[in-house]
């Protein structure tokens, strides 16, 4: 796709309602519109994470593909590894809309979906037929009027174990009532014993807020270690409206975009301080400088979401490139190399 072509289609997109130029984007996607190359790649930007062989540490966060319907062309548009989902056990409508709200003027989005999903059972079957030229996870949730999303999460869990590369415990959510509640000690590792239990073999991993004091992300640390996951992902979205500029600046739900960036890093190098789980970087990512940025501080691969709204996909290859280019200036001989290396400027 021509940079004139995705120009134009992105202004279009921004003149309509967010929730709606998602789904017509989605369309396109699935209609053969995007970029077809497949993972960018090289030497250098070759990563090994959670026993998966990554081309490039890009990836796509959850969200973004909600039920598992665009895996073929996300495969195609330049990623290492993508995340699909949130799926829960039992399909659900969401939050009432409007429920996303773009923030122009900071780069940013504030979503309050809430799960808003066709069930595992759907989602599953779609992933079990999917060819995956590129590792392909499943964020994990639970249903909002679940009276044990322990369970839920197990669940959903135990029936795609078999039809994913890696899964993702999400208890960072500040959509679904008290799920944020998860996020404590106990709470953590009993849910987390819960899912490990059931996974067969394939890696699991745990997102987080951004919104945990020093004491919760140690508390994270321990736990993460202790239970086995194969990697942290820091950080979802965030309740801070802190230098906001937009008009919807004040709506409910999780900001996600630029304004996140220096406060998700900042957990991410704390985390990256006190466990050798490895990590991955997301929150604010829009270009290579700020994705290599994350992998100095500790993340040994990245996520990105909203920066697409506002780059187009054509951003996820010039990341990728931009981050080897980096390597190459640096003199690392992979991203491993660089992973933690400029730790200490985000901990001043």
């Amino acid at each position: 796709m021509s940079a004139l072509i995705e120009g134009l289609g992105l202004a279009a997109l921004r003149r309509m309602d967010p929730e709606a130029a998602h789904g017509l984007a989605m369309r396109a996607l699935q209609a053969g519109f995007g970029p077809r190359g497949g993972p960018v790649t090289s030497a250098r930007l070759r990563v090994t994470l959670a026993g998966m062989t990554l081309a490039n540490p890009v990836g796509l966060a959850a969200g973004f593909d909600k039920n598992a319907t665009a895996i073929a062309p996300l495969s195609a548009a330049g990623f290492g590894f993508i995340e699909v989902g949130a799926a829960t056990p039992l399909p659900q409508p969401g939050n009432d809309k409007p429920r996303l709200f773009r923030l122009t003027e900071d780069r940013a989005a504030i979503n309050r979906f809430g799960f808003n999903n066709e069930g595992m059972e759907a989602i599953i079957a779609r992933l079990a037929q999917a060819r995956r030229p590129i590792p392909v996870g499943l964020n994990l949730g639970a249903n909002k009027t679940s009276t044990d999303r322990a369970a839920d999460f197990a669940a959903v869990m135990e029936a795609a174990r078999d039809h994913v590369d890696f899964a993702t415990v999400n208890v960072s959510s500040p959509n679904t009532e008290r799920l944020r509640d998860l996020q404590g000690k106990a709470a953590l590792t009993a849910l987390l014993e819960g899912v490990m239990a059931v996974r067969g073999s394939t890696p699991v991993m745990l997102k987080i807020a951004p919104d945990l004091s020093e004491a919760e992300i140690a508390d994270v640390a321990q736990v993460a270690e202790e239970t086995g996951v194969a990697a942290i992902i820091a950080t979802n979205t965030t309740l801070s409206r802190a230098g906001l500029k937009s008009v919807h600046r004040a709506e409910a739900g999780g900001l996600s975009g630029a304004p996140l960036f220096e406060a998700s890093t900042r957990v991410l190098a704390q985390l990256s301080g006190l466990t050798e789980v490895p990590i991955i970087g997301v929150g604010g990512i829009g270009s290579a400088d700020q994705a290599y940025a994350k992998i100095c501080a500790g993340a040994s691969a990245v996520q990105l979401y909203t920066a697409l709204v506002y780059g187009g996909l054509s951003l996820v290859g010039e990341i990728a490139r931009g981050i080897d280019a980096h390597l190459a200036r640096d003199g690392f001989a992979s991203v491993a190399e660089a992973v933690g290396s400029r730790r200490a400027d985000w901990l001043k």
